[in-house]
């Protein structure tokens, strides 16, 4: 959620889609290509349409916690089993209908494609267990703030994995993140664990995902993450039966369709996603991403009356803080290579 796949399917935060775009200005190695999504706006019905699924996602996985909220008192390892075994089973459903068994067979053939799925699998399992437990324990305030903070972990490994130079504003909203994990740490007595864990998990799933490439779309990187959890949450859900702790089959006929709806409600979104980054350009996109945390405050906050103190206040005041600066250097920098772009042209004709 955090972060912003491509249309490949590719999370990569907006932060860390303008610090690619090109090389600065005295970085060594030759220039990066100029991505053909950060440019001028389509227009007409693929621009609606774009939107309209982009907000269908982003609001699908905004609303996530109140899903959760009425799975109690299923827990976050019985809530996360479910999902992903039935989300394997809608993978299969949609793989069926769309004729995309050989794409999958590809990508289960190819070892580096294989190998890096298989780690984004851990990164999502640790990411939705974190985030299950976030907000089935009463803590979905900071479950927000994990997502608010993930693109600052996407600068951050940018600089550190892929060697990349910042620009001031990209360094000053890092800095300024820093700023605001202290505070928050003083608020809550300890580091806010829970939204750090997701916001590097989530970081580092989307580092790997973009490592694929354009060999898999959403659906079947899905499909193939989901098979390899799916044998560790098929034992899960046995072992929580035997104990006579799952809720699956002892809560009523509600409860079991419910569980067995994740499977949907795992996947629409994305191939809501995959509709919208077809349609708009990556600064929309990046824009469009953080309807997800802030629907997961206002749910907190609004619907299960979680409280903020006035030091938790400035904390999550300096991260959008930092959030601004981002977004700032980004629309900056998406308008100098459209401009860029069009002088090019203008040369060339």
């Amino acid at each position: 959620m955090g972060s912003v796949p491509t249309p490949e399917g590719t999370p990569a935060s907006p932060a860390a889609l303008s610090t690619r775009a090109v090389a600065p200005a005295g970085q060594p190695g030759p220039q990066q290509p100029v991505p053909k999504q950060v440019g001028p706006k389509q227009v007409g019905g693929d621009t609606t349409a774009g939107m309209l699924f982009g907000i269908g996602a982003y609001v699908m996985w905004g609303l996530l916690p109140l899903y959760f909220f009425i799975l109690m008192p299923a827990g976050a390892v019985e809530i996360v089993a479910n999902r992903v075994v039935w989300s394997l089973l809608f993978c299969a459903l949609l793989i069926t209908v769309t004729r995309s068994w050989r794409i999958l067979a590809a990508a289960l053939r190819d070892r580096r494609v294989f190998a890096s799925l298989a780690l984004a699998a851990f990164l999502i399992a640790i990411n939705w267990l974190t985030y299950t437990y976030g907000v089935t324990t009463g803590q979905a305030v900071e479950t927000s703030l994990g997502y608010f903070i993930n693109p600052l972990v996407s600068v951050l490994l940018g600089v550190f994995v892929l060697k990349e130079r910042l620009r001031p504003l990209q360094w000053a909203a890092v800095g300024i993140g820093f700023v605001a994990v202290g505070v928050l740490t003083y608020s809550y007595g300890q580091l806010p664990w829970i939204a750090l864990t997701l916001a590097f998990s989530f970081g580092l799933y989307g580092f790997v995902k973009k490592r694929v490439g354009p060999k898999v779309d959403a659906v079947t990187s899905l499909s193939v993450e989901t098979m390899v959890l799916a044998p560790l949450a098929a034992v899960a859900m046995v072992v929580l039966a035997a104990s006579g702790t799952s809720t699956l089959t002892s809560q009523g006929a509600g409860h079991f369709w419910l569980l067995v709806a994740s499977g949907v409600i795992t996947a629409v979104p994305l191939v809501f996603f995959g509709a919208s980054a077809r349609r708009l350009p990556m600064t929309t996109i990046g824009l469009l991403q953080y309807f997800a945390p802030v629907l997961q405050f206002l749910v907190a906050l609004l619907v299960f009356g979680e409280t903020m103190t006035p030091e938790r206040w400035i904390g999550f005041g300096v991260v959008w803080l930092a959030l601004l600066l981002l977004t700032l250097d980004m629309l900056g920098t998406a308008r100098r290579h459209s401009l860029a772009r069009k002088a090019a042209l203008h040369a060339a004709a």
